[in-house]
């Protein structure tokens, strides 16, 4: 196991700034996610990492040892991809042993190393079969041997799920959950969904146009996100965020649009009061569905009306239109509302965020 570390990394292709100045660190032992969308460059720090790509500027060190300029098979890491990479004419067990019998290890520990590996993963039975013999969840079970054999001190893995169906992906993240728990290796796991960042992740670092916009643990990010980014891209449905702006109002605040405004009180909300003072102007209100309920038409909140009922069986998904917005509110299935119905937004402060002009949360401390 070694610890990880990234110093201000950046790849550029032509114009494009695939990674931008991204520094993280990841303890050794740790699981971490890679979290975004495509083409935010959470692959590319895996390529860079591996040695497949050069880094434009910025340090990679495994273990308190820089590797920019070491040679990738130097480099004591594993890497699974999302396709596999297995080879086609060679059996299950030639496909495992590959690295090792590249790396001239003597025959028997090659064996032992082989078996101990197909046992760990349950395809004992799978050694003497090519890959065009194995099913979806099998090769990549291959693949994880072959990248356990080499005994790494990290492991670099790039969407391996994304092949497999809905069951088994499920299955298969439990089983990639206790292997790391078991072997305890620094592992880096890219995927661009959200339920495999939750699940696996020790933290997520969440990725946006090849720059960092939040690290933290799961439900740090997922309740406290730090941009309007992360808030849209953590849940399903995502965070509401609506318009409008932050008012001072006698020496306290209020978040105001179209006629009418909802107190901020900093205390309840977490927000220290001088940043909120200089954050008066346009804003962003954020609240997640579950943390919204609907009041009458007379109540205090956000004026707006059903525009649609999604029943989805444990809950009942509630759009309401608030003029050129449409708030989705999670509300337990027997709830007695229609289509049409005039409502009231009513926010949990405690649960409210406010996004200041430049997309930040003003909840979270600036670095």
């Amino acid at each position: 196991m070694a610890e990880v570390v990234l110093r201000r990394l950046t790849k550029v292709f032509g114009d494009v700034r695939a990674v931008d100045d991204v520094s993280l660190q990841i303890p050794e032992s740790e699981f971490l996610v890679l979290l975004g969308p495509s083409g935010c460059g959470k692959s590319t720090i895996l390529r860079l990492l591996s040695g497949l790509e050069d880094a434009t500027s910025g340090e990679m060190a495994i273990g308190g040892e820089v590797v920019n300029f070491k040679d990738p098979t130097e480099r004591n890491l594993a890497m699974v991809f999302q396709n596999y990479a297995l080879y086609p004419h060679m059996t299950v067990a030639k496909n495992v042993a590959f690295p090792l019998e590249t790396a001239k290890v003597p025959k028997a520990q090659v064996k032992a190393s082989v078996d101990k590996a197909a046992k760990m993963l349950e395809i004992e039975t799978l050694l003497n079969r090519l890959p065009e013999q194995l099913s979806g969840g099998q090769r990549q079970r291959v693949a994880l041997a072959r990248a356990i054999v080499r005994e790494p001190e990290v492991f670099l893995m790039d969407e391996p799920l994304s092949n497999l169906d809905a069951q088994l992906r499920l299955q298969t993240r439990m089983e990639l959950i206790a292997l790391h728990e078991r072997l305890g290796i620094t592992t880096i796991y890219v995927t661009h969904d959200q339920v495999e960042a939750m699940t696996m992740g020790r933290r997520i670092a969440v990725m946006q146009s090849g720059r960092l916009q939040q690290v933290g643990p799961p439900v740090e990010v997922y309740n406290t996100p730090a941009t309007t980014f992360v808030a849209t891209f953590m849940g399903a449905p995502p965070m509401n965020l609506v318009q409008g702006e932050v008012r001072s109002d006698n020496g306290g605040w209020q978040f105001a649009r179209d006629g009418y405004s909802l107190p901020i009180d900093p205390g309840v909300m977490g927000i220290d009061p001088a940043r909120l003072a200089e954050s008066v102007g346009s804003a962003t209100l954020g609240v997640r569905p579950e943390h919204l309920t609907l009041g009458s038409p007379e109540a205090e909140g956000i004026p707006g009306v059903v525009h649609f009922l999604e029943p989805v069986g444990s809950d009942l998904y509630v759009a309401v239109d608030v003029g050129d917005r449409t708030v989705q509110v999670r509300m337990p299935p027997e709830a007695a509302v229609s289509q049409g119905d005039n409502v009231r937004l009513v926010f949990d402060p405690a649960q409210s965020h406010i996004f200041g002009s430049h997309h930040r949360n003003l909840r979270v401390p600036v670095a």
